[in-house]
């Protein structure tokens, strides 16, 4: 790694509070598009598995209320990861690939959305869910893990777009690669 600092993105929400702000619009931006997507395919899992999980009557505002509260929080989760100094130095640092060095910084988000998106997937949809559908039915079990197969997509589609969203909405300017690898 060089010794030049490399600053992350030069414009967006600064300060303390900007990336909480940045996760949790990310979070719902994404969430909202895999929303659609899902409302499309089979609107079904908006208006009555969703609220289900919770115990609530089928309704799709109920449905699209607990999902966007859902992309809110897991962004906030991956705002906090993406900015803890070990990361946010892996991700912004110099590195002797010629073609990983050319990403851009938001690129670089898009990649850590990503790995996310398949990081949500694998614990949410394949292994927590199907516990819980388990106290409601045998059949419902039977059928998530197609389901969730499916789910992988849109799970991919929140984390690129949660950090396509971070990546232009948070300014992480203030701390260079080199501060960040030293702590």
């Amino acid at each position: 790694m060089g010794n030049e600092s490399k600053d992350a993105v030069q414009y967006g929400i600064g300060g303390v509070y900007g990336w909480p702000v940045g996760g949790v619009l990310g979070g719902v931006i994404g969430t909202g598009a895999f929303g659609l997507l899902v409302w499309f395919v089979n609107p079904e899992i908006i208006q009555a598995t969703i609220p289900g999980l919770y115990g609530f009557e089928p309704g799709s505002e109920t449905g699209w209320v607990i999902h966007l509260v859902h992309g809110a929080i897991l962004g906030l989760i991956f705002a906090s990861i993406v900015t803890r100094d070990l990361v946010l130095g892996t991700l912004l640092a110099s590195v002797e690939t010629e073609a990983l060095s050319e990403l851009s910084d938001t690129i670089r988000f898009v990649g850590a959305g990503f790995a996310y998106g398949i990081l949500v997937w694998t614990i949410l949809p394949v292994f927590a869910a199907p516990a819980q559908l388990g106290l409601i039915s045998q059949s419902a079990i039977e059928e998530f893990p197609a389901l969730a197969a499916e789910a992988m997509i849109g799970h991919v589609l929140f984390g690129m777009l949660l950090g396509a969203v971070f990546a232009v909405s948070v300014d992480v300017s203030a701390r260079s690669v080199d501060d960040t690898l030293k702590n």
